[in-house]
């Protein structure tokens, strides 16, 4: 067992988080295999997956609740297996299930945490009425969480997540179960953590277009191994050959302005929409080409808007490969 009382030096820090070939078994069954990757301070991660593709498991590794099989981790510089309860100190975790206690009320329920981060007496006091008052929960802070509805209860595990104020954030579905105003309020606070004050963000979520809209970056997990890790636009740019744009001639295009697109140097592919058309080209300048060409002939183009590929695009040409793969194989 590793000394937690020791005095832990740090190594300079070039990245939050970096993992290498993290491996991990339960029994027989492989539920992260060589996983690598590094994400930069202030930076939100999409991980990504269906169940059973090895997310929280990585979690748990990289805040050294489990211990590796094979490989490595550092976050913040430090070292899970070693230095987990530093580590622990240092960031937070939101679980699917928020592990609440229902016999306490909603302020007992942050006070009793924020006593265990060492935030006690006023300062404690005063962190938990402002995370309750961030959250819209204190007009419930005095009743007990038995009562609470599942959005509710999302609403304050994050806040308890938040007590702390931890350098890295790790988050498992955390708008599930809220309605649409409360969803844009905990999205609008995750954004900001990362954008405002730095903070470091693993998002878990089957809500794609919730990822698309809070990630720099995507990382796609399928049983235990990762099939995708990057920017968006860098991913799109891998999977797909040049680009798309929807050009609007006010009216489906007829056969033959198809036709001449399709001859058209730097054109790939042309298909007829309800308002005109949709290109696949080399690049930007064909695309200018491709509109010149179509005006030259007198084909009105009221527009040419290049259609930039979505996280939700990118997961599921993933998931696409990746079947195609496993049956080829």
């Amino acid at each position: 067992m590793p000394d937690s009382s020791r005095h832990v030096t740090l190594s300079p820090v070039t990245s939050a988080i970096e993992a290498h070939g993290l491996t991990r078994s339960f029994g027989g069954n492989v539920a992260l295999d060589g996983l690598t990757f590094s994400l930069e301070a202030g930076e939100v991660l999409a991980l990504l997956g269906p169940n059973g593709a090895g997310k929280t498991t990585t979690i748990r590794l990289l805040n050294g609740v489990l211990n590796p099989d094979r490989g490595s981790a550092r976050v913040l510089g430090l070292d899970p297996v070693v230095d987990g309860e530093e580590l622990r100190r240092r960031t937070g975790v939101l679980t699917e299930n928020a592990g609440l206690d229902d016999r306490l009320t909603a302020r007992e329920n942050l006070a009793f945490v924020a006593q265990i981060r060492g935030l006690r007496g006023r300062q404690g006091g005063d962190r938990v009425d402002e995370l309750l008052g961030e959250f819209g929960m204190i007009d419930r802070a005095n009743d007990k969480v038995l009562g609470f509805s599942t959005g509710q209860r999302k609403r304050l595990a994050l806040a308890r997540a938040l007590l702390h104020d931890p350098e890295v954030l790790f988050l498992d579905e955390p708008t599930s179960g809220l309605d649409p105003a409360a969803t844009r309020d905990v999205t609008d606070l995750i954004g900001s953590l990362a954008t405002e004050r730095g903070r470091t963000v693993v998002l878990c979520t089957h809500f794609l277009g919730e990822a698309g809209r809070l990630a720099n970056r995507m990382a796609v997990l399928h049983r235990g191994q990762l099939h995708a890790y990057g920017r968006t636009d860098e991913l799109a740019a891998e999977l797909w050959d040049g680009l798309d744009a929807d050009l609007d001639l006010g009216a489906p295009a007829e056969e033959r302005t198809v036709a001449l697109l399709v001859d058209l140097d730097g054109v790939h592919a042309a298909e007829t929409t309800a308002t005109g058309l949709r290109v696949r080209v080399r690049d930007r300048e064909a695309l200018a080409g491709a509109v010149a060409m179509l005006v030259g002939r007198e084909v009105p183009v009221y527009a040419a808007v290049p259609r930039t590929r979505t996280l939700e695009d990118v997961y599921f040409a993933v998931e696409a490969k990746f079947r195609k793969d496993s049956a080829d194989g």
